[in-house]
């Protein structure tokens, strides 16, 4: 989903969790549990008319009240998340008698296009996971309802953010930082298998299977450990069209920000250009690879070409930095700002990284290899931002214990500033950090 609306509550809890709430405004999914006294009262009411008639709000979202149906099989139970693309309703499905989520779109075209492309996303997803074991969210159906493209999916637990905030931000155990953190790769493995970029991994998207917490030491904890990802509205295809600008700013990888100009070799390896290039002689075949990377370079430019998978794995080592000390790690809004975070926690930028930048001089940059900042619009709330944050390996020692120099070992590899030298997703679950993990 895009950019939702705090729910009312969030007014009354405390100020930390207020303004970190509002830091994270981006694409935050409000599932939680379901009271079963509640819902059993909510299925006991009268069935509503399906031709009830809502016209939409000024925005194109689908007005709805509870207790209404979604054409006759699905009964409105209540709205769980609203954002930029449309809204989430927990409905009944009278004919498979169990809950699902249903994501109903916006009726503007564009966003009704775009639910298609995630219809098919989903689609593409669970018919290559028959076994159930990729760790994405299971499409059940789809419908077209009064102009709004429904989502059918199934109906999924709290989000990893939804049970920091539970249990106050406290720091989860490294236990469930290596279970959650296998999981997470493993479903993003499964992803990049299909060519398939998610472009917003954060732990808004990463949801419990269960909806039910069980108090263990003072932390309520999930009776089952079981993760899935979800929101695939942002989902690209490798070498597809794509946005120059991706991911919810605190799960941003430099390259997005940078716009860097590279060619990732799995695109020149799926490129027909290569196929018909394999019958010319050498000079053609030069002047053929000489032409493909001039239009790969003004891709670079005009539509910001510079991320590919790699940018999954920097948010998945930025969402396992959250796991393990209870605080997101890069909470800024501005680029520059948020490059000194990077610089402050990881350490300064690679010269060949900066060279291959669209602002390596000027807006980020000075002589080609510094970065700009602080500068005299630099602000002392900035300073003080960037400078309480501690390198990588104190902030990990400060909340891990046996673990901790394996889990600082694989951070530093997720973390690459060079896209090219992250650790890919397959590789990143034969680190040892995830060796003696216990499979529940």
């Amino acid at each position: 989903m895009g950019a939702l609306d705090l729910p009312s509550q969030a007014v009354c809890i405390e100020t930390r969790h207020a303004k970190r709430l509002c830091l994270r405004h981006d694409d935050i999914e409000l599932p939680s549990c379901i009271d079963s006294t509640r819902l059993q009262l909510q299925l006991s009411q009268p069935v509503q008319s399906p031709a009830v008639w809502h016209e939409d709000d000024n925005d194109g979202h689908f007005n709805h009240r509870p207790g209404e149906n979604l054409t006759p099989r699905y009964k409105i139970l209540r709205q769980m998340g609203e954002g930029t693309f449309g809204r989430v309703l927990e409905c009944w499905d009278r004919d498979a008698q169990e809950l699902v989520a249903i994501k109903v779109v916006r009726s503007a075209e564009k966003f009704r296009e775009a639910a298609r492309i995630e219809v098919n996303i989903l689609r593409t997803l669970a018919e290559n996971d028959i076994r159930g074991t990729g760790g994405c969210v299971q499409i059940k159906d789809w419908f077209d309802y009064r102009n709004h493209i429904c989502i059918v999916c199934e109906k999924l637990g709290p989000s990893l953010f939804d049970l920091l905030q539970t249990n106050n931000y406290h720091p989860m155990s490294i236990d469930l930082v290596q279970e959650f953190g296998r999981q997470i790769l493993n479903s993003v493995a499964f992803m990049h298998s299909l060519r398939l970029i998610h472009t917003d991994l954060k732990p808004e998207n990463v949801l419990l299977a269960a909806t039910e917490y069980q108090n263990t030491l003072n932390y309520e904890a999930p009776i089952s450990n079981k993760i899935k990802l979800i929101d695939f509205g942002s989902a690209a295809y490798a070498g597809g069209d794509c946005f120059s600008v991706v991911s919810t700013r605190h799960y941003r990888a430099p390259e997005v920000i940078l716009g860097q100009f590279m060619i990732y070799q799995g695109v020149f390896h799926s490129s027909n250009h290569c196929t018909h290039a394999e019958a010319l002689d050498t000079h053609s075949k030069y002047e053929l690879f000489l032409s493909i990377m001039w239009i790969f370079f003004l891709l670079s430019i005009f539509s910001g070409f510079g991320w590919s998978f790699p940018c999954d794995i920097w948010s998945v080592g930025c969402i396992l930095v959250e796991l393990c000390s209870g605080e997101a790690l890069f909470q800024t809004h501005e680029n520059i700002e948020h490059l000194a975070m990077m610089e402050r926690v990881l350490g300064p930028i690679p010269v060949h990284v900066i060279k291959r930048s669209m602002y390596k001089s000027g807006k980020y940059f000075k002589y080609g290899r510094e970065l700009n900042w602080p500068d005299d619009s630099t602000t002392k709330d900035s300073i003080q931002a960037v400078c309480k944050l501690p390198k990588l390996r104190n902030l990990v020692m400060q909340h891990a214990d046996h673990s901790a120099g394996l889990l600082i070992d694989l951070l530093e590899r997720l973390l690459k500033y060079d896209p090219e030298e992250r650790l890919t997703a397959r590789m990143a679950l034969e680190h040892p950090f995830f060796r003696e993990l216990p499979r529940r």
